[in-house]
């Protein structure tokens, strides 16, 4: 398997994060729809990453879609439940952090525009959706382990990306002092091996 990614996308990061997880064997393309060069509008008509190609030469793209792809290949540990309410249960919390991932990178490119084209008040109103986001997640959580049961599922692994996100992009967002629930969690997955090996370049 091919994966193209950019280091710093968090929805690549979350595709890395499972084949880490799963011991998968892939070849990584770093690649950036931002470059002049990129291969990325070929292979994904949206012009984003990550695009995952199968070593059928089969292309998969949105990280979503490539995490139930990977859940096919039967690699242990299972990141979804087989069918059911339980696996929508888990998508939906994958839904909310990767909610929270988009509001984010939208707050980032509205910050990047030239001044007098940058909207404050759209940046406000992304930041507003994360921090309900968040509150929506450490709501959810509990204090418990995990988002969806024991062991660790692709809902956490989607949390902990975009709680990564958050200190990359917007360490002012302060998330650890506003939502005090998501710290213990979030420590435990950013001790673990896949999430320190993934960990996005600063810039």
């Amino acid at each position: 398997m091919k994966l193209l990614a950019s280091l710093t996308s968090p929805y690549a990061r979350k595709i890395r994060v499972i084949l880490a997880e799963k011991a998968l064997p892939f070849e990584l393309v770093v690649d950036s729809p931002w470059e002049a060069n990129t291969r990325i509008p070929e292979l994904n008509p949206l012009g984003k990453v990550p695009v995952l190609i199968t070593d059928e030469g089969e292309t998969f793209f949105d990280s979503p879609v490539i995490a139930g792809y990977l859940e096919t290949l039967g690699a242990s540990p299972a990141l979804l439940p087989p069918a059911g309410l339980d696996a929508v249960r888990v998508r939906q919390t994958e839904a909310l952090a990767d909610g929270v991932t988009d509001a984010a990178v939208t707050a980032l490119l509205e910050s990047r525009r030239p001044d007098g084209e940058r909207s404050e008040r759209e940046i406000a109103r992304q930041k507003d959706k994360i921090d309900r986001g968040l509150a929506e997640l450490e709501r959810r959580l509990d204090g418990r382990h995990a988002f969806n049961g024991s062991p660790m599922q692709l809902g956490d692994i989607a949390v902990a990306v975009a709680l990564g996100y958050l200190d990359l992009r917007f360490p002012d967002i302060d998330w650890r002092s506003r939502h005090p629930g998501l710290v213990p969690f979030a420590e435990r997955m950013f001790a673990r091996s896949s999430l320190r090996d993934t960990q996005p370049p600063a810039g």
